[in-house]
């Protein structure tokens, strides 16, 4: 039998594919993304982060044995306190200044987003959990990865360090151990309990297209 995160991938391929070809994506590659596009991102993204690290301290909570709460939390603190600050840094290469970041007042796309994914959280299983939030970490990486092989898109003045960043080992790493932590989750599950992982899977990866979508039109509501 195939791993889940089998099934997940084969569900989700038009959705990344439509991602992959959307032109924030292929901009951050060619390096004609306009500026002002990646800028509204780089804030969203940043009070995006601030709720996303709430996702693995509720992993944390629910997690059955010590040695995954204690990884969730890590990842928490790393978010907190290694990826914002790196975001912090990135930014002020662009002009924004902290106080600029923490001053953002979120994105509908932004918000409906972390809603959903917090909802989730809260009321559903260690599982419903993890595969909200696998989406946005997997994707990444998956884009990483993609871009990493566009001549000269590594290294890009502007761009090449977020290629760097997504198509490294070290973040990849994340990805995996999320991925094996759905298909250890979902072994034993029904049908019904195996298609709402899936359903969650797949609406947080069409939150990722609207939120690339959203930044690139620089989009604060519809």
């Amino acid at each position: 039998m195939k791993p889940f995160s089998q099934r997940l991938w084969e569900s989700v391929a038009p959705i990344w594919e439509r991602t992959h070809q959307h032109p924030f994506v292929t901009g951050l590659g060619d390096g004609t993304l306009p500026v002002e596009s990646f800028k509204f991102y780089m804030k969203q993204d940043y009070v995006y982060l601030i709720e996303y690290a709430k996702m693995f301290a509720l992993g944390s909570t629910k997690a059955y044995d010590l040695e995954t709460s204690a990884r969730f939390a890590g990842l928490q603190e790393a978010t907190l306190n290694g990826e914002m600050a790196l975001h912090r840094q990135y930014a002020e290469r662009f002009g924004i200044s902290r106080e600029e970041l923490e001053a953002t007042e979120p994105s509908f796309v932004m918000l409906a987003y972390t809603s959903y994914m917090l909802k989730v959280a809260h009321q559903g299983s260690l599982a419903e959990l993890v595969s909200a939030l696998l989406p946005c970490t997997w994707s990444y990486w998956e884009i990483g990865k993609l871009l990493a092989k566009v001549d000269g898109a590594m290294d890009h003045p502007l761009y090449g360090d977020w290629v760097r960043m997504y198509s490294s080992d070290e973040f990849g790493q994340l990805a995996i151990w999320l991925i094996e932590v759905i298909d250890q989750l979902a072994e034993g599950k029904n049908e019904q309990e195996l298609a709402r992982l899936e359903e969650h899977f797949l609406i947080t990866s069409k939150m990722e297209l609207l939120f690339w979508d959203m930044a690139y039109r620089q989009e604060m509501w519809p």
